[in-house]
Formats: structure tokens, C-alpha cells, sequence
């Protein structure tokens, strides 16, 4: 098993690595297995197709309301009672969302699941880091970053073949009644590291919650170009992945007439290529550096965004263009969970607000970007979605650049 910085049995170690990523995988799963179905959601809730794309959008925001409050409260009261609640507020959001009737309280429940994945960011990934060393922690990132990947892979089919049997208000249900069993994982199996003095010597003290001095250090954490800097190139980096998501069902089911079957099966050759190149990162870590990995990763990134520029430069169908992102997804599996950890330890604060600031920043960069591609023809236009989505991920470029010069001569990250 992983080597732990502090004292937890094996068990209890395995149990809490299972139960993180059950709840990162609900939280995703909760639109991703909706997708397949939102075009039935808005006719039965006799709404405009323009909130296909706004569900999802505003799922990303959910998960961006509550992370500049959650990372600061989880530095001074734990991290374990504030991930509690917050796998209590997804699954109840979840359960109500069965007796919605309009398509406003259906939107405004998104939001509040989405806050569930703002606790999986704010919350959840600081106590990994905080428990395990640094090559074990950016691998269990890395693990994580696949099971959720799993979401997007299946969900789409899975939700395909659940609403031939399912109505999709039974599979909010269904993943309510989920939430609460990780709930209990999570009660049994997570240890607590705030307060808590590591085998290493250093001591996670808690951190007094001050409204002036939160504000001071988000500030000051602003005024850091080399986190921000980071932390932008994070959102950017995804954004391509990202409005796919949110875009394919509207590219796929309404614009090419695929059932939803075959929606689900498109999503399989990208998100496996985020797998592979999560894979290939656990690899390399044995002999490379994380700036080195990073470096390795931009060639599948840069090249497959590229390709995707040209698919909608000269037109094309569908096939290459879903070529495109898969060669780019392999760049982004092999560099997101690394760039994560030196973004996380790129300025010197409790990690608990650290994150809830790369957590605010990247999914504002990816919901703010996803709204621009759609408000742009992304969903109307093979072409239009292929090049803003070409444009947006490559912007990342100067930033990443600006980081990784500045981590030449920054100080390394404890281990």
C-alpha cells in the first residue's frame, strides 16, 4: 500500500482511497449519466433546448460557489466533517430532484450538486496530499483523475441502457441512495489530518477562520503570477474536454441524429485516451521529474489540438475530429494530476484554501469557456465547436510556460 504520512491502519488507508473516489465518481456521474436524456428533461419540463448546455454550465459553477468558504473552513474545523457534508448536501440535492416540476428548480438543483464536486476539490484532494508522500499522492491523484474519467466513458451508455428501463428522475434517485452509502465510508474510513502531526515532524495545525484574513490570503494568492499562472493553464487545459461534455449531446443526438447508444459509444475513444495517459504519467514518474512530464505531455496536447484546428479549418465529419481530441486527451491524462500538485504547492498557505483557489479559478476558466463555445455555434457546428475548442486549449500554452520557467528556480515541494 501507499506509504502514509500518518498513523492509519492499511485498512482504513484502502478504505478511504475507495471511498474518495466513489464520491468524486458520483459527483460526476451525476450529470454525465444525464446527458443522454437532457433533451427528454427539457420537453417534459417544457423548456428550450438552450438549457442543455446551461445544465451542465451550471453544474461547473455549483462546484465554484462554495470553494472559496469549504477550503478555509476545512483548514480550521477538518477536513473529514466538512466532506461529510458535503456528500450529504450532493445526495439530498440528488433525491429532490425526483418531485422537480420546472426546469428553474431543476437548474437550481444542478447547481447544488455541482457544489458536491466543489467538497471533492476543496476538500478531498488537500487530505491526499496530506496523507501520502508526493510520488504516491500524485499517482492516487492520477487514480482518481481515471475513476472519474470512468463517469464520462460510461455514463453516457450506462444512462442509455438505465433509461430504456429508468425514468431519469429514478436515476437521481439511484444516485442519491448511493451518496449515502459513501457517506458511511466516509464516516468509518476517514481519518482526520488537520491538527494532526505527521511522521515527518510537520504539523497540519488548524488554521482560525477570519473573514479579514481569508480575504488577505486569496488576495495574496491572486497576486502570485506563478499560481495563477498555473491554476489558469488548469482550466485551459481541460476546457477542450470539457465542452465536449457539455456540447456532444446536442453535436451528436440533435445535429447528426444518433440515438443514444451511439452518443454513448463516441465517448468511449477520448476519455480512453485520458485513461492511457494517466497510465502513461505512473509510468514515467519513476524516471522523470513532474516539469519533465509536463514538458513530454504539451507534444500529444499541442499536436492533437492542432489536428482539431485544421478538422475545422477544411470541414470535416465526426470521426476526425473525435481523432483529434483523443490524441490531445493523452496530453492532458499524462500532465493534469502533475501540474495539480505543483500548482498546490506553488505558494506556501494551508492547502485547504490553496486548492479552493485553483479549484475557483480552473472551473470558472471551464464553465465561462464552455459558455463561450456554445454561445459561438459550438453546438449547432461540428466546425465551430472544433475550432473554439482548438483555440481555448491552446491558450494555455504562454501560462504553462510562465509556470514551469518560474518552477526552474522555485524551491522543491515538501515530499
Amino acid at each position: 500500500m501507499q506509504r502514509t504520512l500518518i498513523r492509519i491502519h492499511r485498512r482504513q488507508a484502502i478504505g478511504f482511497c475507495l471511498a474518495i473516489m466513489a464520491f468524486e465518481l458520483l459527483t460526476y456521474m451525476a450529470s454525465d449519466m444525464i446527458m443522454p436524456a437532457m433533451l427528454t428533461v427539457v420537453t417534459e419540463l417544457d423548456a428550450d433546448v438552450r438549457h442543455v448546455p446551461n445544465a451542465f454550465n451550471l453544474y461547473l459553477i455549483g462546484g465554484v460557489c462554495l470553494q472559496w468558504l469549504i477550503g478555509p473552513l476545512s483548514d480550521q474545523c477538518g477536513r473529514r466533517p466538512m466532506l461529510l457534508l458535503g456528500c450529504a448536501l450532493f445526495g439530498i440535492s440528488c433525491a429532490v430532484v425526483f418531485i422537480t416540476d420546472s426546469i428553474e428548480m431543476f437548474n437550481l438543483l444542478r447547481l447544488l450538486q455541482g457544489m458536491g464536486l466543489g467538497f471533492v476539490v476543496a476538500v478531498s484532494y488537500p487530505a491526499l496530499q496530506e496523507v501520502f508522500c508526493e510520488a504516491d499522492a500524485v499517482r492516487l491523484m492520477a487514480l482518481l483523475g481515471n475513476v472519474a474519467l470512468l463517469s464520462p466513458l460510461l455514463g453516457p451508455l450506462l444512462g442509455s441502457l438505465l433509461l430504456e428501463w429508468v425514468s431519469w428522475r429514478e436515476l437521481f434517485l439511484g444516485l442519491a441512495v448511493a451518496a449515502g452509502v459513501v457517506w458511511v465510508g466516509l464516516f468509518i474510513c476517514m481519518p482526520e489530518t488537520v491538527g494532526i502531526v505527521r511522521r515527518d515532524g510537520q504539523a497540519l495545525r488548524p488554521v482560525a477562520f477570519s473573514w479579514r484574513q481569508t480575504r488577505q490570503r486569496y488576495l495574496a494568492l491572486l497576486a502570485n503570477r506563478r499560481f495563477l499562472a498555473a491554476s489558469l493553464a488548469l482550466g485551459l487545459m481541460s476546457l477542450p474536454l470539457i465542452a465536449w461534455i457539455g456540447l456532444a449531446p446536442l453535436l451528436l443526438i440533435q445535429l447528426l441524429g444518433l440515438t443514444s447508444v451511439e452518443y454513448g459509444l463516441w465517448q468511449i475513444p477520448i476519455f480512453s485516451a485520458v485513461i492511457v495517459g494517466n497510465l502513461m504519467l505512473d509510468r514515467l514518474l519513476l524516471t522523470h521529474s513532474i516539469p519533465e512530464l509536463i514538458g513530454l505531455a504539451l507534444w500529444p496536447f499541442s499536436l492533437g489540438l492542432l489536428a482539431l484546428g485544421v478538422c475545422a479549418v477544411i470541414g470535416t465529419t465526426i470521426t476526425p475530429v473525435i481523432a483529434s481530441l483523443a490524441l490531445y486527451a493523452i496530453g492532458l491524462g499524462m500532465s493534469n494530476a502533475a501540474l495539480y500538485r505543483m500548482a498546490l504547492f506553488a505558494i506556501d498557505d494551508s492547502k485547504g484554501l490553496v486548492s479552493a483557489m485553483i479549484g475557483m479559478i480552473s472551473i470558472t476558466v471551464m464553465g465561462i469557456g464552455g459558455s463561450l463555445i456554445a454561445a459561438g455555434g459550438g453546438g449547432s457546428h461540428i466546425e465551430f465547436f472544433a475550432l473554439w475548442s482548438a483555440f481555448g486549449g491552446l491558450l494555455c500554452l504562454p501560462f504553462l510556460y510562465g509556470f514551469l520557467q518560474g518552477a526552474k528556480t522555485a524551491p522543491p515541494p515538501p515530499q
